[in-house]
């Protein structure tokens, strides 16, 4: 395995970069970057085992100076910081039902030339026995890359390991994703599950 490639925000990144950057190294955190984000893809993040995964990742955000758009339940802005989680990229999304969510991001991606949307696929903090399938229903339907986010707490780093191009193979691009996860461990190990979809073909587009 190759070494990690760590960012550090170049000279006039402004206050924000500088200081978020500052905060996490306070803390003992490093950013992987070994490539730029593509600007437009839909970043997978894994794993996600604790509320502290908010916190660190947004402080990378600010460091990296990248605009994500980041996907959460509707009950998480039912709170009087849901301006704050808008303004941070936040968009709500009700899970107990069918809202056309999909196709919806699938449109933001034709009509925005900046468009990065984060999701976290495991949908909880506890533990599941397979992945939602939604950021391979909207990745394939908008034809974008998988960017592959991680949270790894035993070395202390978050960033981005690489990309995926789904093939619509659903065990051969998810065998891929694992392989490239291998060894990441969030805050709960306990909590992870194996990285699998409940679909054994493609979902439809």
């Amino acid at each position: 395995m190759a070494p990690a490639t760590f960012f550090r925000p170049p000279p006039g990144s402004g206050a924000l970069a500088s200081v978020a950057w500052r905060v996490l190294r306070l803390v003992g955190w490093q950013i992987v970057l070994p490539e730029p984000v593509p600007l437009k893809c839909v970043v997978i993040v894994y794993p996600h085992t604790s509320n502290w995964d908010f916190p660190i990742g947004l402080l990378a955000q600010w460091a990296l100076r990248i605009r994500f758009r980041w996907v959460g339940k509707d009950t998480m802005f039912d709170t009087p910081l849901r301006p704050l989680y808008l303004r941070w990229g936040g968009i709500p999304v009700n899970r107990r039902e069918r809202t056309g969510f999909a196709d919806a991001m699938r449109e933001a991606f034709l009509h925005h030339d900046d468009f990065r949307l984060v999701i976290a696929p495991e949908a909880t903090r506890g533990y599941v026995d397979h992945w939602k399938s939604g950021f391979y229903h909207i990745a394939r339907a908008a034809g974008m890359p998988v960017a592959l986010a991680f949270i790894d707490f035993a070395r202390r780093e978050i960033g981005f390991i690489g990309r995926v191009d789904l093939t619509g193979d659903v065990a051969a691009d998810m065998a891929r994703i694992a392989d490239l996860y291998q060894g990441k461990t969030g805050k709960n190990p306990e909590q992870q599950g194996p990285i699998r979809l409940r679909e054994a073909r493609a979902p439809d587009a």
